[in-house]
């Protein structure tokens, strides 16, 4: 099945962030401002230009403005005589029909307040529960080009909802990738890995971005959050990963370095990540939190195979000085995300992972000494004998 491009709204959306985002390198700003420019006057986009305008602190047109303005009235109010031609002489669907025009309309000159109102009207006039959600999603579009994620998490649960109660196969497949998306800007990556990885085969939500991003988003979020076998089962060998991962900048790379422990590679690779996440509205405010998370991942994996390791066979594994690293891991085993201690006379990390069987005998003691307090309070208040 062909793709259905993206939403010009969201790809409009993707160019205001990079024009605000002023520390993204080699980003013609200019020419991104032009290109949102001609499509905002091509499609009479006038509630987006004010508020563009306003944000940025581009010079509003006033003239042009008002041109777009005389424009949208004329086609709601053409829009409004075929609804109302609809009530007076034909059936209960033809106006259902007329009042989907009319939100989507308003929808696509990104008229959020009237076109939130119209959907509304139509969703009260809608049974099915498949279009409803329908009409839910194209809320979710518009929510996210006015940045506004609160509205976003809003129609997403009401969305859920409506699948939970009989929703059809392709909405509930397509409004996972939406949950998705979701719990990929909230920071949630283990669930957005878990959903985005599910939706990798059925995937129909490509007016919200195309397949090769989905790919891209569902293994980032997966090289924190997944087990070994739940990396090697759902990405190393998916059919669906494998058929663009290719084209992915350093992910591929990444990929490998830390199912393959090949750590030289690690930093070279997750350096051209973390650029590509610096240029995504949904990741960029992440990187710091992602960077710490996957550091913490292979250094970890790393340590596991030993019972003390030089720092300089470490920082010769990673291709980063033995300085660099030392500081690295000193941050992470205060912080307690690694069990090991650095011997700095020796230049050793010696690591010091809990044992199993030790914490269970210990945890064991500590129960049994409470039992045994429990029982000596009640013995107090009840005849024994």
């Amino acid at each position: 099945m062909e793709e259905v491009p993206q939403d010009s709204r969201l790809a409009i959306a993707q160019k205001v962030f990079l024009i605000q985002t002023k520390d993204v390198p080699d980003v013609k700003r200019d020419e991104l401002k032009e290109e949102v420019l001609a499509a905002i006057y091509k499609d009479n986009l006038a509630p987006l230009y004010q508020y563009l305008c306003t944000e940025l602190g581009w010079p509003l047109d006033s003239a042009r403005l008002t041109a777009m303005q005389e424009v949208n009235a004329g086609k709601v109010a053409e829009l409004e005589l075929k609804r109302k031609d609809a009530e007076e002489n034909l059936g209960e669907t033809e106006v259902r029909d007329a009042m989907l025009a009319k939100a989507e309309f308003l929808g696509s000159v990104c008229d959020r307040e009237a076109a939130g109102k119209a959907y509304d009207e139509v969703e009260k006039k809608t049974a099915s529960g498949g279009n409803r959600v329908d009409l839910l999603l194209s809320q979710i579009r518009l929510a996210i080009l006015y940045k506004d994620w609160r509205a976003v998490k809003a129609l997403v649960a009401r969305a859920q909802a409506l699948c939970e109660e009989g929703g059809d196969w392709e909405r509930k497949n397509k409004l996972k990738v939406y949950q998705g998306m979701l719990a990929l800007y909230s920071r949630q990556f283990a669930a957005a890995a878990d959903l985005l990885l599910d939706s990798t085969a059925t995937f129909t939500a490509s007016e919200l971005f195309p397949y090769s991003r989905l790919i891209f988003y569902a293994v980032v979020a997966a090289l924190p959050t997944l087990s070994r076998t739940e990396l090697k089962k759902r990405v190393v060998d998916s059919p669906e990963v494998l058929s663009v991962i290719h084209s992915l900048p350093g992910v591929q790379s990444l990929l490998e370095a830390l199912y393959s422990c090949k750590y030289r590679q690690f930093y070279s690779s997750f350096l051209e990540v973390v650029a590509e996440m610096g240029r995504d509205m949904f990741l960029r405010h992440h990187i710091r939190h992602y960077s710490r998370e996957l550091r913490a991942v292979f250094y970890t994996q790393f340590l596991e195979s030993y019972k003390s390791v030089t720092l300089e066979s470490m920082a010769t594994a990673f291709d980063v000085s033995p300085a660099f690293l030392d500081g690295e891991l000193v941050d992470f085993i205060v912080a307690g995300r690694l069990h090991a201690k650095i011997d700095k006379v020796s230049g050793v990390i010696e690591t010091n992972r809990p044992d199993a069987k030790n914490a269970l005998y210990a945890d064991t003691l500590k129960k049994g000494d409470l039992l045994l307090n429990r029982v000596q309070k009640l013995a107090r208040v009840i005849d024994m004998e």
